[in-house]
Order: C-alpha cells, then sequence, then structure tokens
C-alpha cells in the first residue's frame, strides 16, 4: 500500500466513523435496545466484516432497514432472544453462500425492494414522532399513522413535550439544509453536524430533553443461552429469523450493486459478501447486538472521502471502538429527540417519491407492486408485506407473459382461419375461448397454432374440447375444424 493510498483511507475512515456513530445510536434506540448494542455492531461491520472478501468499498453495520423488524421481534419474543435471532440468521446467510445463492438475490424486482423501503421508511417515521414527543407508540403501523393527528394535539400538552418536537424539528431542519450549504461545511458528516448541534443547543440553554442511557458495552453485551436456542423450535422464531437472513441480505447485496456503479475498482463477488455479512451477523448474534447489513449512506460517504482499499472500513470500526471505550458518557449529553429527528430524516429518503411518477406512467404494474408492498408492510409487517409483493411481482410478470393474441380472418367465401400467436396459457384461456365461441357455428374454422410460443396443458385440452364441439355441432365431418401448426 502506497502512502498516497493509505493518507486517503486514513481520511476515510474518519469520514465514515463521523457518519456512523449517530446512525449506530439512533437506530439502537429506535429498535428498543441499549444504544451501545448499535455499536457493537458498527464495530464487528467494521473490524469482522471490512478485512473479509466480498465487497471492497462499501461498509456495513446497523441498518435502519431492519429497525422495524427487530423493534417487533424484541418486543414480540423479548430482548433476550435478539441475539439467538442474529446468530441464527447468520448462519443461515453463511449457508446461503456456500450454495452459491449470493447472486440469486439480485433477480428480486427493484420494485419489491423500493416498496419495502418506502414502507419501512413510513414505519420509522411514525414510529419515532411518537417517541420525538416522548409517547409511547401504538403496537401496529396503521394505528400509529392514525394516531398522528392526535399526536399532534398531545404533543404540544407539556413543556418537555413541546422541548422534545422543537429539538427534533430543528435537527431534521438542519439535515434538510445541509446540502445546499458551501462545500466546506458539507465536508462535515450531516448526521453528525445536526446531533452536535442539537446537544450543544440543549446543553447551552438547559432545556428538559431526555437524553441517553448509557452503561459501556460489556454491560450491554449479553450472548445467547441454551435456554434462548431452544425457541427455535417455535414457528413465530423461525420466521423472524428467515426474515432477518433475507432481508438484509437482499438489502446488502443491492446495495453492493449500488457502490460497485460508484467506483472502477474491484467488482463484488456476491456469494462471498453474503458469506462476510453473515460472518458478521453471526458475531453480531454471540455478543447479542443488533443485525447488520451493508449500508448505502455509509458507504457513499467512503467512496466521496477517497477510499482506495478495505482498510478505511476496518479503519472505522476501530474508531467506534475506541470512541465507546474511551468516551461513553459523552453519548448521554445527545438527546433522544435529535436521534429521532436523524431517523425521521432517514425514513423520508427511504420513500421514493421522485421515482413513483414516472414509473405509474411508463410501467403502471411496477408501480402497482411497489404501492402494494408499501402498504403491506406498513398494515401488516416486513416479512409479511415482501411476501406478498413478491407474489404481486410473479403473478404481474406470468400475466404479462402470458399475453396470447387471437386473430380472425373471413373472406366471406372460404374458411374461417383463426392465427393464435403469444403464450397459451390458463390465464388467458377465459378471453381466447370468448372470442372462439363467438365464431359461426355452420363454418369451416381453420386454426391456426404455429404463432404459439408455448400452449400449455389447459389450454390444449381447452381447444381440443372446443373443436369437437363445434364439429357435433354442425354436424359436419371432422374437416369442419382444422387445427394446423405445432406449439410446445
Amino acid at each position: 500500500m502506497t502512502a498516497e493510498t493509505w493518507r486517503r483511507d486514513l481520511a476515510a475512515s474518519f469520514a465514515v466513523f463521523l457518519v456512523a456513530l449517530p446512525l449506530c445510536v439512533g437506530i439502537a434506540v429506535a429498535s428498543g435496545v441499549p444504544a451501545e448494542l448499535g455499536l457493537v455492531t458498527g464495530i464487528v461491520g467494521g473490524l469482522v466484516v471490512g478485512p473479509l472478501p466480498g465487497s471492497s468499498l462499501q461498509v456495513s453495520g446497523p441498518a435502519a432497514g431492519l429497525t422495524v423488524l427487530v423493534h417487533d421481534a424484541v418486543h414480540r419474543h423479548g430482548p433476550s432472544v435478539l441475539g439467538m435471532l442474529v446468530l441464527a440468521a447468520g448462519l443461515l446467510q453463511i449457508l446461503l453462500g456456500a450454495l452459491r445463492m449470493g447472486r440469486w438475490f439480485r433477480a428480486i424486482t427493484v420494485a419489491v425492494v423500493e416498496g419495502m423501503l418506502a414502507g419501512i421508511g413510513l414505519t420509522i417515521i411514525a414510529g419515532q414522532l411518537y417517541a420525538m414527543a416522548d409517547v409511547a407508540a401504538p403496537d401496529s403501523g396503521p394505528a400509529r399513522i392514525a394516531g398522528l393527528p392526535a399526536l399532534a394535539v398531545q404533543g404540544f400538552g407539556s413543556a418537555e413535550a413541546t422541548t422534545a418536537v422543537a429539538v427534533g424539528a430543528g435537527t431534521i431542519a438542519v439535515l434538510a439544509a445541509w446540502p445546499r450549504l458551501p462545500a466546506r461545511i458539507r465536508a462535515i458528516p450531516a448526521p453528525l453536524a445536526a446531533v452536535a448541534l442539537a446537544t450543544a443547543v440543549v446543553a447551552a440553554f438547559d432545556l428538559p430533553a431526555a437524553g441517553l442511557e448509557v452503561n459501556g458495552l460489556a454491560a450491554a453485551i449479553r450472548p445467547p443461552g441454551v435456554e434462548d436456542l431452544a425457541r427455535l423450535a417455535e414457528i413465530g422464531v423461525l420466521g423472524t429469523v428467515l426474515a432477518l437472513a433475507l432481508i438484509s441480505s437482499a438489502e446488502s447485496l443491492f446495495s453492493a450493486a449500488a457502490v460497485d456503479r460508484m467506483h472502477d475498482g474491484p467488482r463484488t463477488h456476491y456469494d462471498k459478501e453474503l458469506m462476510a455479512q453473515g460472518a458478521g451477523n453471526a458475531v453480531c448474534g454471540a455478543l447479542g447486538a443488533l443485525p447488520m447489513t451493508a449500508v448505502i449512506v455509509r458507504s457513499s460517504a467512503n467512496l466521496n472521502a477517497g477510499a482506495r482499499t478495505k482498510a478505511s472500513r476496518v479503519l472505522h470500526g476501530a474508531w467506534l471502538l475506541l470512541f465507546a471505550a474511551l468516551f461513553p458518557a459523552a453519548l448521554e449529553a445527545v438527546p433522544l429527540a435529535a436521534l429521532s429527528g436523524v431517523l425521521i430524516h432517514t425514513g423520508w429518503k427511504l420513500i421514493p417519491f421522485g421515482r413513483m411518477a414516472p414509473l405509474w406512467r411508463e410501467h403502471r404494474g411496477e408501480a402497482v407492486v411497489l404501492l402494494c408492498t408499501m402498504i403491506a408492510v406498513v398494515a401488516l409487517n416486513l416479512l409479511e408485506g415482501v411476501l406478498l409483493g413478491l407474489l404481486l411481482a410473479v403473478l404481474k410478470t406470468a400475466w404479462e407473459t402470458s399475453h396470447v393474441s387471437v386473430r380472425v380472418d373471413d373472406d366471406g367465401a372460404g374458411p374461417i382461419r383463426v392465427t393464435l400467436t403469444g403464450n397459451a396459457t390458463f390465464l388467458r384461456l377465459p378471453n381466447m375461448l370468448d372470442a372462439l365461441e363467438a365464431l359461426p357455428r355452420d363454418r369451416r374454422i381453420e386454426l391456426d397454432l404455429s404463432g404459439l410460443r408455448h400452449l400449455d396443458h389447459a389450454c390444449r385440452t381447452a381447444l381440443i374440447a372446443w373443436a369437437d364441439r363445434h364439429r357435433a355441432h354442425g354436424g359436419e365431418t371432422p374437416a369442419a375444424v382444422a387445427i394446423v401448426g405445432a406449439a410446445t
């Protein structure tokens, strides 16, 4: 490694550390676990996943995209089970990578992924609005959204709540305005600047705002016990493990594809990257910490800061470890409302507002899949929403690829020639039979199937039955219907 490469990687590691610090803490709080566990996951993402093969420049850590799933799992199964869930999910990721399943995650339609992220974004926003006002949020997504008008009234009912809302709103305003500031100022990561400003204002004016509770890394770490591992026999627990593995894998590999488009260096090896993410999650699970994914925000900061090798992401984990070990009390000055503001802004950025209108104009079916996935994630839960989105995507594709055209040529003198082209499947069978049964029953029919690329068993059986009925009704010879051509 040259001196220039080392200098760039060192500078990039500081930039990523400054971006990761508030996000690690905020995501942990939003997930319903101690803030230290978010730092543990960030440290593992740097020190464990950083040196592993797969992707060279993307950075791993706790992700906002898993906040909803983790919060629901902690609420449903208890915080003590979190380590076991993450450990099992990590081992499953390693198995999927060893079976060379990494590249198959690239086949997931973008509409489902964007719908999933949009649903997560809405859920994060709704939940953190309650947290920012220091009010207990309802359990379900629809109840949270329905309760927002009442929250707007209730949130200003006390001085502490009003202060918290003001601090959170100020944090969001700083984050929104940061890209418009001069380049020298933008060199400071926006999340760090927003949280630091909010902390300074609260301290300077001695405002009544709740802060973080920090007990140190050693006190927060809780490895899973035998009784926790035994709960893997429960169907609900297994479903959560599967959701964690699949969603974190998909998010990591989609991030890898995006990062590859941002640089000219070595491309990602998807199976190795999946195994690296699995190894990181297995270590996080063994420590009782949050799950991790590759995160596009931190990865973009790494690239924009000039990173050249894996050293930058390894070093960012080292800085997180040093900060957590030497300055844990500094986190206690951070107001919770500021972290809620950071997460609300993050959730807003997960919603693809700019993509929806063009997608509706150009690919309406994809837009419907996106919107339905988003609504399902909010109304049901993350796993069921994604599964429903995938089902809709499959049905949409099946409907589009099963298109069959029925053309009728009748010169009035000779036989009526009916030409079928496309893919004749059971999905289009009603339309096809309607066209055939509308033909005159006393005329000779020539049915041309040579233009069909595919003829499934249901359609073949239905065509034979229709031909038999036409012959029987016409009372003519079997030549009343002639079928030409063949289809597989």
